[in-house]
């Protein structure tokens, strides 16, 4: 999607090679730009067997992300909604530096993430954190809650003395909502609730006061009931700690309630991106107008046409040529086939590309 051009400083920045440190604890946010994306790829080689290997003309990629660009304003909550398979994780993933991009650029404050040293990305940990969508495998069952969340503590040497790593743990249990944190410290997880064992890995999310935290389907495994409370839980750190959240759901209606902007993903591409009220109130691109069709409404009487979308997603190994959308697009025309739809902006920062959009 369209982002703003890159200054020649932080042009600059991709010939410097090896970003260190001293380079990252200096960076300030720019203009509200805490992430500036440039067309991001992940590319996944496909193991082959011997024989095919042997006859293959070229070797085959699966692309989970293929030339994405967006930008992340400090202190917002971007979602990235689409089915699964569309390359929402993997983004996310790869913004935290748990998977190495394959091309494309990544800027945290003005420095590329892939050329981030050893000791740079250990630092760099301390401000990027991630929440996983299991909390009952994303924990270690054998620890206490305690020491599940004093244990970015002590990996990263954070604190001087015993009595402070114990104090910021009770603070960070506290400010997840397991109150009082003494009666929790010394529990195991298979004592808590899913919705308890989500507050701990959010917990030990918040726990290094990071700049950035990456929420994966945070809610995804827990019951309705407990949704709503772990998503007013995330707000409240935002606004308590000013952490900036890429919240990766499949969910546009979970989206629609908790962020300030959206990015709807498919097959690797992000095609449409803006203010939530506005790409929900005025979806351009058919993807996303299906997407919205299916919302459930709390008015019984409402009448809406459902867009059911026919078919599978594409192979990623096989993109479609042109619109990679068209062969499932209840939209597409003859040209969808063979171009590919360039990004047009709807008004302000609302993006979709689409070659069907009245420019």
């Amino acid at each position: 999607m369209a982002t703003a051009e890159s200054t020649p400083a932080k042009a600059d920045l991709y010939e410097k090679g090896t970003v260190h440190a001293d380079d990252l604890s200096s960076a300030t946010v720019k203009d509200g730009v805490l992430f500036d994306v440039k067309d991001l790829e992940v590319y996944f080689p496909i193991q082959q067997g011997f024989f095919k290997a042997m006859v293959a003309t070229e070797k085959k990629f699966v692309k989970a992300v293929d030339r994405v660009s967006f930008q992340i304003m400090q202190g917002e909550i971007l979602a990235l909604v689409g089915e699964s398979g569309c390359g929402k994780t993997t983004t996310g993933r790869t913004l935290l530096r748990l998977e190495d991009p394959t091309g494309g650029h990544i800027l945290y404050k003005g420095l590329p993430v892939e050329k981030f040293a050893a000791k740079t990305l250990r630092a760099y940990r301390k401000k990027a954190q991630i929440i996983f969508q299991d909390p009952y495998n994303s924990i270690n069952p054998k620890q206490t809650i305690f020491d599940i969340v004093a244990e970015p503590l002590e990996v990263n040497n954070v604190c001087s003395s015993e009595r402070e790593k114990e104090e910021r743990v009770i603070k960070a249990i506290n400010e997840a909502g397991l109150r009082p944190a003494t009666e929790y410290l010394y529990r195991y997880p298979h004592e808590l609730s899913g919705g308890q064992r989500q507050r701990v890995c959010i917990a030990g999310a918040t726990v290094l006061e990071p700049d950035v935290i990456v929420a994966d389907e945070p809610v995804a495994s827990l019951d309705v009931s407990i949704r709503n409370d772990i998503l007013k839980l995330m707000v409240e750190e935002k606004e308590k700690l000013g952490v900036t959240y890429i919240f990766i759901t499949h969910d546009l209606s979970l989206a629609w309630v908790i962020s300030d902007r959206i990015a709807v993903m498919y097959l690797g591409r992000i095609v449409e991106i803006g203010e939530t009220e506005e790409v929900v109130a005025n979806p351009q691109h058919p993807y996303t107008k299906a997407l919205i069709s299916v919302i459930p409404v709390p008015d019984p009487l409402a009448k809406r046409e459902h867009v059911i979308l026919k078919g599978e997603t594409p192979n990623p190994v096989d993109i479609p040529s042109g619109c990679r959308f068209h062969p499932r697009c209840p939209e597409a025309i003859e040209a969808c086939k063979e171009i590919d739809p360039p990004d047009v902006r709807i008004t302000g920062d609302h993006y979709a590309a689409c070659i069907r959009i009245d420019r």
